[in-house]
């Protein structure tokens, strides 16, 4: 059903919540001497909001404010999603040296829009809400990569985040261009009758869907679209790194599943997905797969950075998170929804501990790592061993319970060769993950290290991480059964 718009309010309090949150921010900014309770107010904000969200799951599907955004599962499990990233990055940036200082009004409520922009992001069911949704996000993401105003680094990937992001956003509405023109509607649901049902020139639609592809690319950072990530992970403050890396990109995942799948596929026979006659966009998308992730492999296996190095492992997981969307099968989308939810766990978790690091040494290469386990940090040493094995995918850690479904799915739809590659780039990534452990472990400080110590409020949220972690290598059976759920898209 589609409703009106007074009554489409009652479906978006959980954006309500994060307007309202950011106006308070904005306005006890200007009168609060104690900057980190604006850090708290978002805090508060952002957990009222994962409330309401999780409520909405009781709610009937619908078409909201003249079907430019939707309620329906789909949207609820990536707002639950969002919100769990939000509050990390919050949580991460109370206990961060960097985010300090003058300026936290902006900041968190910048932090805010940006999870707002994600929230639209994943209801959207209209071009332009899409591509507005999309460029809010992006927009605050530029702003906030460049936070450290004083370090040259952040200057840098905000200016080199803006710039190939305007290359990629011209880019992608370009693309949504011909698509509008070729099925004359923006609705996706529009979209999808026309172009099955109709005779669109395949050549047009084929440019279309390649130009729309390299925006979407840009922001899961798939390459060839990956190049800003390495700069911009490297130069920003450390929680906005691990807020990109899980938020953005699932951000960008939801937004590219909406598109990809009602508006240019249509459902088929048990559990399956057509594409559109004469636009064969898996097979480009296996290729972009395969090539991410090995690409973002073998350039972490040099790198000497640690925020540098999990920026090239973001790469290769967004290779990885492909492997889902390649299959046309709901049990593909519903491993790539799955999978999303462990690297949530695991890369915020491991972001965090090189915020730990970095506060008590101020810095962030391997090296500084050295001996971690033997200098005050055997805590946060352990917990960076369990979430960089469960990046590889080792038993019986969340994620090899991710990849196993991925793999899964792309072997029962007899993808073999992709499922050969993912593993051998798994193989691979051991390597420059193993790396890091052996030098926390075995390699043992020379005396110039400064020791390391966790305060109780980063403690807290790194032993929970490190928990998930655990639990849902051994117990994952809600997770999965959530995505399953939320893998409905309304459609009218």
């Amino acid at each position: 059903m589609s409703i009106g718009n007074l009554q489409s309010l009652g479906y978006i309090l959980p954006e309500l919540v994060l307007v309202l949150g950011i106006l308070a921010i904005f306005v006890i900014d200007l009168v609060m001497s104690e900057k980190q309770r604006l850090g708290e107010i978002a805090l508060v904000a952002v957990a009222v909001s994962l409330l309401a969200a999780a409520r909405l799951a009781a709610t009937p599907d619908a078409f909201l404010f003249n079907r430019m955004i939707v309620q329906d599962p789909f949207a609820v499990f990536f707002k639950v999603l969002f919100a769990l990233s939000a509050m990390a990055a919050i949580w991460m940036s109370l206990g961060s040296k960097e985010i300090k200082g003058a300026n936290q009004g902006e900041y968190y409520g910048l932090l805010l829009c940006s999870a707002l922009g994600m929230y639209f992001m994943a209801s959207a069911t209209n071009l332009l809400m899409a591509y507005l949704s999309l460029e809010f996000v992006s927009l605050t993401s530029y702003v906030l990569s460049g936070y450290l105003r004083h370090d040259r680094r952040s200057g840098e990937a905000a200016l080199k985040y803006l710039i190939y992001g305007g290359v990629a956003s011209g880019t992608m509405i370009y693309g949504m261009s011909w698509i509008f023109g070729l099925a004359g509607s923006m609705d996706f649901a529009q979209i999808n009758a026309v172009l099955t049902h109709g005779n669109p020139n395949q050549l047009a639609l084929f440019i279309a869907v390649v130009l729309t592809l390299a925006g979407f690319g840009y922001k899961i950072s798939a390459v060839p679209f990956h190049m800003w990530a390495p700069d911009v992970y490297t130069g920003a403050p450390i929680p906005i790194t691990a807020f990109l890396s899980v938020g953005s990109k699932s951000a960008g995942f939801a937004l590219l599943m909406r598109v990809f799948y009602p508006a240019l596929s249509h459902p088929g026979a048990d559990g399956t997905w057509q594409f559109l006659p004469g636009v064969d966009w898996p097979q480009l998308v296996l290729v972009l797969s395969m090539v991410t992730m090995t690409l973002g492999n073998l350039s972490a296996l040099s790198q000497r950075n640690l925020k540098r190095l999990l920026a090239y492992s973001s790469i290769a997981h967004a290779g990885y998170m492909l492997m889902g969307f390649v299959v046309l099968s709901n049990e593909g989308l519903r491993a790539m929804m799955f999978y999303m939810v462990v690297y949530y766990l695991m890369n915020i978790g491991a972001f965090l501990v090189v915020m730990i690091v970095a506060n008590a040494t101020g810095r962030e290469d391997i090296d500084g790592f050295r001996g971690l386990a033997w200098r005050g940090g055997a805590a946060p040493a352990v917990a960076m061993a369990i979430f960089l094995f469960s990046l590889t995918g080792l038993p019986p850690l969340a994620g090899f319970v991710g990849k196993f479904y991925l793999f899964a799915a792309v072997v029962r739809q007899h993808f073999y060769f992709l499922a050969l590659v993912g593993v051998i780039n798994s193989v691979i990534s051991l390597y420059y993950y193993a790396r890091v452990v052996r030098t926390m472990f075995l390699d043992f400080p020379d005396g110039t290290e400064a020791p390391v110590t966790v305060s109780a409020h980063n403690g807290a949220l790194m032993w929970g991480l490190s928990a998930a972690t655990i639990v849902m290598g051994v117990y994952w059976a809600p997770v999965i059964a959530f995505a399953d759920r939320s893998l409905q898209f309304f459609t009218g």
